[in-house]
């Protein structure tokens, strides 16, 4: 959460001209409800499963910048998906830049607590290793300019031999 992946997708999207989409807005469109409603009515595992419908869904689709939630990653299918999708790119936020980022955004369920920090904390303790797991690209955003990372990740990827 705060990592950028909305901002960076969506400039790194126009530099490749390719469309982008975000899974929890694609959700949303889907069911007609915001995520805060999903998560009341529903649960987290209803989001989850809504989650990883849509995220095997657009990761079927050719060409495509896809930015995902970020607990998309602790369900191995959305892990195995975004693998065989195409390349996958994690953009690396300190818990510090993650609580500035997402201090006044209301629409975060999870950070709905006394302590958002902590929770940034603990959400990152777990997810970290599995978005490097996954990763073909680890960018650093901390501080950066979302124009310098979209760049780096050009960089980086025309560095990679193909798959």
């Amino acid at each position: 959460m705060g990592a950028g992946k909305s901002t960076i997708g969506r400039l790194l999207a126009k530099e490749l001209r390719l469309p982008f989409k975000d899974s929890d807005k694609e959700i949303e469109q889907r069911t007609g409800a915001d995520i805060p409603w999903i998560f009341d009515v529903e649960g987290e595992q209803g989001f989850r499963e809504r989650e990883q419908a849509v995220i095997e869904d657009l990761c079927m689709s050719d060409g495509v910048v896809l930015a995902t939630g970020g607990g998309a990653v602790m369900r191995p299918e959305n892990r195995a998906a975004l693998r065989a999708g195409g390349r996958v790119v994690y953009l690396h936020a300190s818990v510090e830049q993650q609580v500035g980022r997402t201090s006044r955004d209301r629409n975060r369920p999870l950070l709905r607590s006394a302590n958002p920090g902590k929770v940034l904390a603990d959400l990152f303790a777990v997810r970290d290793p599995l978005y490097r797991e996954i990763a073909d690209v680890v960018i650093e955003t901390d501080e950066r300019a979302p124009r310098l990372v979209v760049q780096e990740i050009l960089d980086r990827l025309a560095a990679l031999s193909p798959r």
